[in-house]
């Protein structure tokens, strides 16, 4: 990867320990290259849906999860 620069990423164990079981078998060769991986999915999301506006969907299941952490009634 001539001229790209790298820069380090800290991440606690446990959550790497997960990662590294849920990249068995796939693609990926290296915690650090599914990091990238998912980072560059939610910038491009990001990116594509910057309106900050949610969907009917996603407004609901909003709602759901605070009910049922008791913010609303």
């Amino acid at each position: 990867m001539k001229g790209k620069k790298y820069t380090t990423v800290s991440i606690p164990m446990p959550l790497c320990e997960k990662v590294k079981e849920h990249i068995k078998d796939t693609g990926f060769t290296s915690v650090s290259d599914y990091v990238t991986y998912i980072l560059r999915e939610l910038m491009s999301n990001s990116e594509t849906n910057n309106s900050g506006d949610f969907t009917k969907e996603e407004e609901e299941k909003i709602k759901l999860r605070l009910r049922s952490l008791g913010y609303l009634d």
